[in-house]
């Protein structure tokens, strides 16, 4: 049943498209700001979930059909919120590779202004790059995140299952300049896989070797194929638009998250 915008909670069903960066938080500790589109092209943000403490048939996957039972949240009034019951969800199908593109289609803008003037939060943008940039985090920045990690890890639980934010805070960020209807936009990834690729590919190729693969793969391999951002609003900043993910549509016409 499609939801009313009057309710206050429900359970409903989504396919999942955004799984960013693992972060620490006071209240919730580790979590996974995930979001996805519901069954009738809406989009829905789910928060908190913390993966480690998941049941392993819980841990969802981008293009996993997932079910769950949710609330509107008391602190976040952007309209596609929503407050997970972790414990309700349930993995109940998976998009098939020939229908991602037509799926999509009805989702991709080009003005980010738009979709704020609309009241929403949640976009896939159609952008057109023009730089993938990598900047060396300044020495106090990576202290404090650092710091962070040491503290939490310091205080988990032998019977949690290990945590998914990594032991060592990335020292680069990853960012995109690129141009909408808008105009010119300079934003940072938050995309969880485009900081683990760096992080596997520093234990296969080194930190310089790393960097060279990233500047390439995402600079100039993705783009060419057709690379499309999801966006999400910042909490706080609601006028901010992140990078969440990144959705590449093939020229075949099928399309992958990375």
């Amino acid at each position: 049943m499609q939801e009313n915008s009057s309710d206050k909670s429900g359970e409903t069903e989504a396919i999942i498209l955004i799984k960013a960066t693992p972060v620490i938080g006071t209240k919730h500790g580790e979590t996974v700001c995930c979001a996805g589109v519901d069954l009738y092209g809406n989009w829905l943000r789910m928060y908190p979930v913390s993966f480690r403490v998941l049941d392993e048939g819980k841990k969802f996957k981008r293009w996993d059909r997932v079910k769950f039972r949710w609330r509107r949240p008391s602190e976040d009034a952007r309209r596609e919120s929503r407050h997970v019951d972790s414990q309700s969800l349930e993995i109940v199908g998976r998009m098939k590779a020939g229908e991602k593109a037509r799926f999509l289609d009805q989702l991709i803008v080009t003005s980010l202004n738009k979709q704020f003037e609309g009241g929403r939060s949640l976009a896939l943008l159609k952008p057109e790059i023009l730089d993938f940039k990598i900047e060396k985090k300044s020495a106090e920045a990576l202290a404090e995140e650092q710091a962070k990690i040491d503290l939490f890890h310091e205080q988990g639980d032998m019977f949690i299952p290990r945590p998914a934010i990594p032991q060592r805070a990335c020292p680069f960020s990853f960012k995109y300049r690129y141009r909408t209807d808008d105009g010119l936009r300079l934003g940072t990834c938050q995309d969880w896989e485009t900081e683990a690729t760096f992080f596997k590919w520093r234990r296969e190729y080194g930190e310089v070797g790393a960097l060279q693969h990233m500047k390439t793969q995402f600079g100039d391999v993705l783009p060419e194929r057709g690379l499309y951002f999801a966006m999400g609003t910042h909490s706080r900043w609601q006028e901010t638009w992140l990078i969440n993910g990144l959705v590449q549509l093939k020229q075949s016409a099928q399309a992958s998250l990375l």
